[in-house]
């Protein structure tokens, strides 16, 4: 697989202390490429959608009242 040199996106080491050569950090740039490629393809979201404390306690809806039924010995 080839990239442009379009898609490259380009970065910039600064080194703080010390001289490393071009092959420590053409070295050291694979490693962390490596590392983070294989960090990026591993972290998917999970696409279910797990229900929540407050959707797992909650009670139904209550029924609507029957007024067909009267108020028991009280009806007309």
């Amino acid at each position: 697989m080839t990239i442009a040199d379009d898609d490259i996106e380009r970065v910039t080491i600064d080194v703080r202390r010390g001289s490393p050569t071009e092959d420590e950090l053409a070295a050291l740039i694979a490693v962390v490429t490596e590392a983070y490629t294989g960090e990026a393809a591993e972290a998917v979201a999970d696409d279910r959608r797990s229900r929540s404390a407050w959707e797992l306690s909650q009670r139904a809806l209550r029924q609507p009242l029957r007024r067909d039924l009267g108020w028991g010995r009280f009806g007309g």
